[in-house]
Protein backbone atom coordinates (compact mmCIF):
# COMPACT_ATOMS: atom_id res chain seq x y z
CA UNK A 1 0.00 0.00 0.00
CA UNK A 2 1.42 3.34 -0.98
CA UNK A 3 1.57 6.45 1.11
CA UNK A 4 -1.18 8.08 -0.99
CA UNK A 5 -3.50 5.10 -0.50
CA UNK A 6 -3.03 5.25 3.27
CA UNK A 7 -3.84 8.96 3.27
CA UNK A 8 -6.97 8.34 1.15
CA UNK A 9 -8.20 5.61 3.53
CA UNK A 10 -7.59 7.82 6.55
CA UNK A 11 -9.48 10.72 5.00
CA UNK A 12 -12.35 8.42 4.02
CA UNK A 13 -12.61 7.05 7.55
CA UNK A 14 -12.54 10.52 9.08
CA UNK A 15 -15.14 11.66 6.54
CA UNK A 16 -17.50 8.83 7.48
CA UNK A 17 -16.99 9.51 11.17
CA UNK A 18 -17.73 13.18 10.54
CA UNK A 19 -21.01 12.34 8.79
CA UNK A 20 -22.06 10.09 11.66
CA UNK A 21 -21.33 12.86 14.19
CA UNK A 22 -23.34 15.39 12.14
CA UNK A 23 -26.34 13.02 11.93
CA UNK A 24 -26.29 12.31 15.69
CA UNK A 25 -26.07 16.03 16.51
CA UNK A 26 -28.92 16.76 14.08
CA UNK A 27 -31.17 14.15 15.70
CA UNK A 28 -30.41 15.48 19.19
CA UNK A 29 -31.19 19.05 18.11
CA UNK A 30 -34.44 17.92 16.49
CA UNK A 31 -35.72 16.21 19.64
CA UNK A 32 -34.59 19.00 21.95
CA UNK A 33 -36.28 21.75 19.94
CA UNK A 34 -39.42 19.80 19.12
CA UNK A 35 -42.50 21.14 20.85
CA UNK A 36 -45.13 18.84 22.33
CA UNK A 37 -47.95 18.32 19.86
CA UNK A 38 -50.63 17.19 22.29
CA UNK A 39 -52.48 19.69 24.38
CA UNK A 40 -54.98 18.83 27.03
CA UNK A 41 -58.07 20.97 27.31
CA UNK A 42 -60.38 20.57 30.24
CA UNK A 43 -63.47 22.67 29.88
CA UNK A 44 -66.13 22.16 32.51
CA UNK A 45 -69.05 24.53 32.79
CA UNK A 46 -71.44 24.30 35.71
CA UNK A 47 -74.12 26.94 36.06
CA UNK A 48 -76.42 27.19 39.03
CA UNK A 49 -78.91 29.99 39.60
CA UNK A 50 -80.45 30.43 43.05
CA UNK A 51 -82.71 33.15 44.39
CA UNK A 52 -83.60 33.47 48.05
CA UNK A 53 -86.08 36.26 48.71
CA UNK A 54 -87.20 36.99 52.25
CA UNK A 55 -89.54 39.85 53.08
CA UNK A 56 -90.42 41.54 56.38
CA UNK A 57 -93.57 39.42 56.82
CA UNK A 58 -91.40 36.29 57.11
CA UNK A 59 -92.75 34.98 53.83
CA UNK A 60 -89.94 33.17 52.13
CA UNK A 61 -89.91 32.79 48.40
CA UNK A 62 -87.10 30.48 47.41
CA UNK A 63 -86.56 29.78 43.78
CA UNK A 64 -83.80 27.46 42.72
CA UNK A 65 -82.94 26.85 39.09
CA UNK A 66 -80.17 24.66 37.88
CA UNK A 67 -79.09 24.50 34.25
CA UNK A 68 -77.79 20.97 34.67
CA UNK A 69 -80.27 18.15 34.53
CA UNK A 70 -79.99 14.98 36.54
CA UNK A 71 -78.84 13.05 33.45
CA UNK A 72 -76.03 15.48 32.69
CA UNK A 73 -75.05 15.48 36.34
CA UNK A 74 -74.63 11.72 36.24
CA UNK A 75 -72.51 12.04 33.08
CA UNK A 76 -70.42 14.79 34.69
CA UNK A 77 -69.75 12.52 37.64
CA UNK A 78 -68.41 9.79 35.34
CA UNK A 79 -64.65 9.41 35.14
CA UNK A 80 -62.95 9.95 31.78
CA UNK A 81 -62.20 6.24 31.69
CA UNK A 82 -65.90 5.39 32.13
CA UNK A 83 -66.85 7.85 29.38
CA UNK A 84 -64.39 6.23 26.99
CA UNK A 85 -65.64 2.75 27.91
CA UNK A 86 -69.25 3.79 27.29
CA UNK A 87 -68.37 5.43 23.97
CA UNK A 88 -66.31 2.39 22.87
CA UNK A 89 -69.07 -0.04 23.80
CA UNK A 90 -71.66 2.05 21.92
CA UNK A 91 -69.42 2.16 18.86
CA UNK A 92 -68.95 -1.61 19.00
CA UNK A 93 -72.71 -2.20 18.91
CA UNK A 94 -72.87 -0.86 15.36
CA UNK A 95 -76.24 0.71 16.26
CA UNK A 96 -76.14 4.29 14.92
CA UNK A 97 -79.01 5.42 17.15
CA UNK A 98 -77.27 4.10 20.27
CA UNK A 99 -74.01 5.78 19.23
CA UNK A 100 -75.88 9.07 18.77
CA UNK A 101 -77.65 8.80 22.14
CA UNK A 102 -74.38 8.10 23.94
CA UNK A 103 -72.58 10.87 22.03
CA UNK A 104 -75.28 13.41 22.92
CA UNK A 105 -75.30 12.27 26.55
CA UNK A 106 -71.52 12.61 26.79
CA UNK A 107 -71.69 16.09 25.24
CA UNK A 108 -69.80 15.05 22.11
CA UNK A 109 -72.74 15.82 19.84
CA UNK A 110 -75.44 18.46 20.07
CA UNK A 111 -79.14 17.56 20.19
CA UNK A 112 -79.34 18.10 16.40
CA UNK A 113 -76.52 15.53 15.97
CA UNK A 114 -73.90 18.07 14.94
CA UNK A 115 -70.43 17.87 16.46
CA UNK A 116 -70.09 19.38 19.91
CA UNK A 117 -67.14 21.46 21.06
CA UNK A 118 -65.44 18.54 22.81
CA UNK A 119 -65.88 16.00 19.99
CA UNK A 120 -62.44 16.35 18.38
CA UNK A 121 -60.61 16.53 21.73
CA UNK A 122 -62.44 13.44 22.98
CA UNK A 123 -61.65 11.46 19.83
CA UNK A 124 -57.96 12.33 20.04
CA UNK A 125 -57.91 11.18 23.66
CA UNK A 126 -59.98 8.13 22.73
CA UNK A 127 -57.29 6.89 20.33
CA UNK A 128 -54.70 7.04 23.12
CA UNK A 129 -57.20 5.48 25.55
CA UNK A 130 -57.80 2.63 23.08
CA UNK A 131 -54.11 1.73 22.98
CA UNK A 132 -53.99 1.58 26.76
CA UNK A 133 -57.25 -0.35 27.17
CA UNK A 134 -57.10 -3.03 24.52
CA UNK A 135 -58.02 -5.62 27.14
CA UNK A 136 -61.34 -3.89 27.81
CA UNK A 137 -62.02 -3.58 24.09
CA UNK A 138 -61.32 -7.28 23.60
CA UNK A 139 -63.74 -8.11 26.42
CA UNK A 140 -66.58 -6.71 24.26
CA UNK A 141 -65.97 -9.27 21.53
CA UNK A 142 -69.64 -9.59 20.54
CA UNK A 143 -72.37 -7.11 19.73
CA UNK A 144 -74.46 -8.54 22.56
CA UNK A 145 -71.74 -7.86 25.14
CA UNK A 146 -71.36 -4.29 23.87
CA UNK A 147 -75.13 -3.67 24.02
CA UNK A 148 -75.29 -5.14 27.53
CA UNK A 149 -72.44 -2.87 28.68
CA UNK A 150 -74.13 0.24 27.28
CA UNK A 151 -77.50 -0.69 28.80
CA UNK A 152 -75.88 -1.33 32.19
CA UNK A 153 -73.72 1.82 32.26
CA UNK A 154 -75.77 4.36 30.30
CA UNK A 155 -76.82 7.10 32.74
CA UNK A 156 -80.52 7.89 32.67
Amino acid sequence: MTKNQKIAMGCGGVGCLGIIVVVVVGVVIYFVQRKPTRSVVDNVNVTTNRNDNTNADSNTNANSNSNSTSSSTSVNSMSDDDKHKLYQAAAMTGDQEMIRRVSVKLGLMNEDYTQGEQYIFFLKDHVVWGYRNSEFIQSLDTKEKAVAYVNEHFPD
